[in-house]
This record gives C-alpha cells, sequence and structure tokens, in this order.
C-alpha cells in the first residue's frame, strides 16, 4: 500500500508563559515522531492522558504547527500550504471529537451543522441537501426528515456523535482522525460506534486514525498500534504481534492495566509500575520511562535516548533491553 501520510522527525512544543511576557519554558507535547500511515489503513495511537496523542493528532489534521520535522499529506508538506491549499487539505481529513456535544454549536440545527463544511468549500444549496441526506443515512441517523430540524441536546449520545462522524465523512476525506470517540458514551453504544467507523473505513477505503487510551478494544479495529509515552513513540507493531507479545516495559504495564473479568487473565496481571508520568515541561535525560521502569539501567536508561530497535516483523520498540 502507498503512504498517505508521512511523518518524519515531528516535534510540536508550546511555549508557557508567566504574565504574558515571562518564558517558562516549553511543553514537549511531541517529541521527534516519526510515523506512516498507508492510504486505507486503520492504526491506533495509544497511550495515558497527557502523553501527546491529542497533539499529534490535531498536527495532522494542519491545526497545530510543528516546531520541527514535518508532516507529509499525499507527498505533499502541510507546513508549506497556502490558506486556499490548506482549506483544500481539511476537505481530504475528517476529525471525529471525543465530546460530541461540545464539537457542535448548540445554535444550530442539524442540517445547517451538516450544511457548514460544504458552504465553506463553495458547494451549491441542491447539492448541498442531496449530500446531507447521505451522511445521516450512512451514519444512519434516521429517519432523516425528523433530525433535520433538530438541535444537538434533542440527540441522545449515540445520536449526537454519529452527527459528529457525519459531517466528519461529508467532504469525502482521505483521512479520518477520530480521538477518542467512544469514550463518553455509554458501552453497549460504543460498541454501535466503533463498528460504523470500522465498517465506512473498509467501504470507503479511509486511513483511519483512532486515538485511545484502551487498549483492550483495539484488536477490534486497528491493523497496528503506535504506543506514545510522555512525547514520544516508544513501540508499534501490527495489531496481533503488539498485543500478544508487547516487547517495551511501559506497553507491557498497560497491557497489565486492562481490566478482565477473565479469572486465567487475573493471575497473569503484572505489578504495575510506582510514579507517574513526567511533566513535558522538563522531561528526564535519557528513556523518558526510566524512573518508573523496572528494568532500567543506570548509566545508560538515564543518560541515552534508546533508539528504535526491529524486534519482530514491522515490529520496532524504543528500549535498551533490545539493543543486543
Amino acid at each position: 500500500m502507498s503512504a498517505l501520510v508521512e511523518v518524519a522527525d515531528l516535534s510540536v512544543h508550546f511555549e508557557v508563559r508567566q504574565w504574558g511576557f515571562l518564558r517558562l519554558g516549553a511543553v514537549q507535547a511531541v517529541d521527534r515522531v516519526a510515523l506512516t500511515l498507508a492510504e486505507g489503513e486503520s492504526v491506533a495511537i495509544v497511550g495515558e492522558s497527557g502523553c501527546g496523542k491529542s497533539t499529534l493528532a490535531r498536527t495532522l489534521l494542519g491545526l497545530h504547527r510543528p516546531t520541527q520535522g514535518e508532516v507529509r499529506f499525499a507527498g505533499r508538506e502541510l507546513s508549506g500550504l497556502r490558506r486556499g491549499e490548506l482549506r483544500a487539505y481539511r476537505a481530504s481529513a475528517g476529525y471525529v471529537q471525543q465530546d460530541p456535544f461540545g464539537a457542535t454549536a448548540p445554535f444550530l440545527d442539524v442540517r445547517r451543522i451538516l450544511a457548514e463544511p460544504l458552504i465553506i468549500q463553495g458547494v451549491g444549496r441542491d447539492e448541498r441537501e442531496a449530500r446531507i441526506r447521505a451522511a445521516l443515512e450512512e451514519v444512519h441517523l434516521t429517519p432523516v426528515e425528523e433530525l433535520l430540524g433538530k438541535f444537538p441536546h434533542m440527540l441522545s449520545g449515540g445520536q449526537q456523535q454519529r452527527l459528529v462522524i457525519a459531517r466528519a465523512l461529508i467532504l469525502g476525506p482521505r483521512l479520518l482522525v477520530a480521538d477518542e470517540p467512544v469514550s463518553m458514551l455509554d458501552a453497549s453504544v460504543r460498541v454501535e460506534i466503533l463498528e460504523l467507523l470500522r465498517r465506512i473505513q473498509g467501504r470507503r477505503r479511509l486511513t483511519l486514525a483512532f486515538i485511545t487510551h484502551d487498549l483492550s478494544t483495539v484488536r477490534h479495529y486497528a491493523e497496528r498500534i503506535f504506543v506514545m509515552y510522555a512525547g514520544r513513540l516508544v513501540e508499534s507493531a501490527p495489531v496481533d504481534a503488539l498485543l500478544d507479545a508487547p516487547r517495551h516495559p511501559y506497553t507491557q504495564a498497560l497491557l497489565g492495566a486492562i481490566a478482565d473479568p477473565d479469572a486465567a487473565n487475573a493471575r497473569r496481571q503484572r505489578e504495575l509500575p510506582a510514579g507517574e508520568p513526567p511533566s513535558l515541561l522538563d522531561p528526564p535525560r535519557g528513556c523518558r520511562f526510566h524512573p518508573r521502569c523496572p528494568h532500567a539501567m543506570a548509566g545508560l536508561c538515564d543518560r541515552d535516548d534508546p533508539p528504535d530497535f526491529d524486534v519482530g516483523e514491522r515490529h520496532r520498540s524504543a528500549c535498551w533491553l533490545h539493543r543486543e
């Protein structure tokens, strides 16, 4: 498969200031990340809250400018796009936000919410109406005629998220970024939304990037997993390889934290590392996981950044344990 998105040596840092002028430092939200997403591929980007995965997602969408490095979409570098070109790119990249109610204007009805991106792109009235109805049908928001005049507060949580998905798809994107799209929904509705996204991705051959902290469900919708910790990618692999045989201590800890009612799995539970993720305003030297890692080697892990080691087919882990 050809590459649709290419990320090279990407860093996104945010300055922190006091009283507007006193510089306190920079939050290293994303630091030296490299990855490639293939056309039609579904991937999951996982990690704890604050690890930088949402910042990475918004940078892929062109909403944040890189501090260094680059993001290429279909061979074109995003930061070099002019305003008109950037608007065209945003028609090629859809975004499903975490909070469906907060992602929609409460004073606009369903028809107007879906019409907005079409109006921005200059789509005529008749075509707009046809695409709005088709989008609602695709995400199973029916009966369409009843829903067109409703406002977001009149919809259930699941209906609100389907509306957000419809808006993200209405311009026919090639890339869809879904940032924790089911975290605010009931368990039964989560399954429906994940199944919906998986069917749409397969039918449209979308490149789909899920941002999530929940490793328990990724096997059902992702082909590859990227694991982030403290702004960096620490492991990447095909989904079965990573879930069945994680190689980085942090990934092993994440999997050990999954709640599973199966008794055999409970006996395999690992001790979770003590401590908290580091501040991205002043991250530790060397491997950023070393202060919590049970396998940390003094004089190495606390001094030098580990490279990505090949530990299997398309399986890479940034850990000094794999240096031999």
